[in-house]
């Protein structure tokens, strides 16, 4: 078991995307789902407990090591690259796609009101969004939705864990008023 347990650390250790169980399944060849949940679990307990530099996340439907939260300002002298950050045209075009997915892209530009092509195209190659398909209307318009690398940048476990209006409104009621 031990040995089992050691080589699911290191598939998780040596993939750079969350694995699902059925991942770890089908690598291990195995059927056996339920012990290699409890290795999971396993893990992560012992991970919390000896308070390692890294815990064991249940995100975008699978699993994944990440750095502890508290050493962000160490892990983050380490990286080579600048994080990727999102303007604020992509966080919107972004938002619209996560709460009102499937859509197309008139839907999203008529609730921004502009021109949202160059936004989409760039939350494509960043692989944030994925098009699902095309709709059954004139020209065959693309219809836009999240992709899992969108569920592990905001560490998201599903589409679920989005915050609802009233937990944002909630947010914009304990936020100070920054308007003079």
């Amino acid at each position: 078991m031990d040995k089992l347990k050691a080589i699911i650390e290191s598939l998780l250790f040596a993939s750079d995307a969350p694995l699902t169980i059925d991942k770890i399944k089908s690598i291990l060849e195995t059927e056996d789902r339920k012990t290699i949940n409890n290795l999971l679990v396993s893990l992560t307990n012992e991970y919390d407990s000896q308070k390692r530099g890294f815990f064991l996340s249940e995100v975008a439907g699978g699993y994944q090591l990440r750095t502890r939260p508290e050493h962000r300002h160490w892990t983050r002298k380490i990286r080579l690259m600048k994080p990727a950050r999102l303007s604020r045209p992509a966080l919107e075009t972004l938002a619209i796609i996560a709460y009102k997915q499937p859509v197309l892209r008139s839907d999203i530009e008529h609730l921004r009101g502009v021109d949202s092509g160059g936004t989409l195209h760039t939350l494509l190659a960043r692989g944030i969004i994925r098009v699902l398909g095309r709709k059954d209307l004139p020209g065959r318009p693309v219809v836009y939705g999240t992709s899992k690398r969108f569920l592990e940048l905001f560490d998201l476990r599903d589409l679920n864990s989005l915050p609802t209006l009233k937990d944002l409104q909630d947010l914009g009621q304990e936020w100070p008023n920054d308007s003079k």
